[in-house]
């Protein structure tokens, strides 16, 4: 297997345009356009945007049938979203006759992929119930390509996906295998997502948002829930945001604390990707097991 790529390897506009196109504001062909110009040495600029792209294989940790575990897929009744949630269920087989702590675990805005299926195994193996919803779920689920999942994203009813996601964190909490203690570990949408379950009445016991948008500053003053938020160094997108957040969350009085990773960029938890940051990812993961067992055990 050739050496794994950073994002040292690659010119920083170059990564300022692929977060564009990952997130939405490029489509293939403006990324294309707009990469050729740092193709050299005989790569293209679709050889660049392969480069970025998530390889599945190389980032799993923790095999689908890792016999530390048991998983299945299950659908949460969301009544008053689009009816019904799929998402993928793990937990540690040595612990099959207790009640745990339970863990959503929110996706990026590609919908339930290989990725975060593993993020839910290693959370499981933490430890926790963990369970991963798919937002692409009243649209056929996550389609098993990356560009149409994220083409697929972006026509989902917004209001409707927190609905289910609201409802998602309800059923997980009242499982019978539950100890009525539920957190939520978000990426990116994901990220974003955790932040909005947190404003939300009962909705969680802690929030770790990973590089996620945060509310408007108004709803900051409903959070109950003690938060842990990792932010990456160059992350514009997302950074502007938090200082008039995190200026509402010491008015309210909210516990929180937060983390910038030196060096960093948007992204850098997920190892299938050369954003990936391999020490910052570490500390981050250990900070996070060690704040969900803190408040939810």
């Amino acid at each position: 297997m050739p050496p794994r790529l950073t994002a040292q390897d690659f010119d920083q506009e170059l990564l300022i345009l692929f977060d564009a196109y990952v997130h939405g504001d490029l489509d293939r062909r403006g990324f294309l356009d707009k990469a050729r110009r740092f193709a050299k040495a005989g790569v293209t600029a679709a050889g660049l945007l392969a480069a970025l792209s998530p390889d599945f294989a190389r980032g799993e940790q923790v095999k689908a049938d890792d016999k530390r575990l048991t998983t299945e897929r299950l659908t949460a009744p969301t009544p008053s979203g689009t009816g019904g949630i799929r998402g993928y269920l793990a937990r540690p087989r040595a612990a099959a006759d207790r009640r745990l702590p339970a863990v959503l675990v929110i996706h990026e805005n590609r919908g339930l992929n290989p990725h975060i299926e593993d993020v839910t195994r290693r959370m499981a193996l933490e430890g926790f119930m963990a369970f991963a919803p798919d937002a692409l779920t009243p649209l056929g689920g996550y389609p098993g390509d990356e560009d149409k999942a994220r083409a697929a994203f972006a026509t989902l009813d917004q209001g409707k996906t927190r609905e289910d996601f609201v409802a998602a964190a309800a059923w997980l909490d009242a499982r019978p295998d539950s100890n009525g203690k539920l957190g939520a570990v978000g990426f990116c949408y994901g990220g974003g997502m955790a932040h909005w379950l947190a404003t939300q009445p009962q909705a969680l016991e802690a929030a770790v948002p990973f590089y996620g948008n945060s509310p408007a500053p108004e709803q900051a003053a409903s959070v109950k829930a003690p938060l842990l938020v990792h932010l990456a160094a160059v992350d514009e997108r997302i950074n502007a945001a938090w200082p008039a957040y995190e200026a509402a969350l010491k008015a309210a009085g909210v516990r929180y604390e937060v983390h910038q990773y030196p060096g960093t960029q948007h992204g850098f938890n997920n190892d299938t990707t050369p954003r990936y940051d391999a020490e910052a990812a570490a500390v981050a993961w250990e900070r996070t097991i060690s704040f969900l067992k803190r408040h939810l055990a």
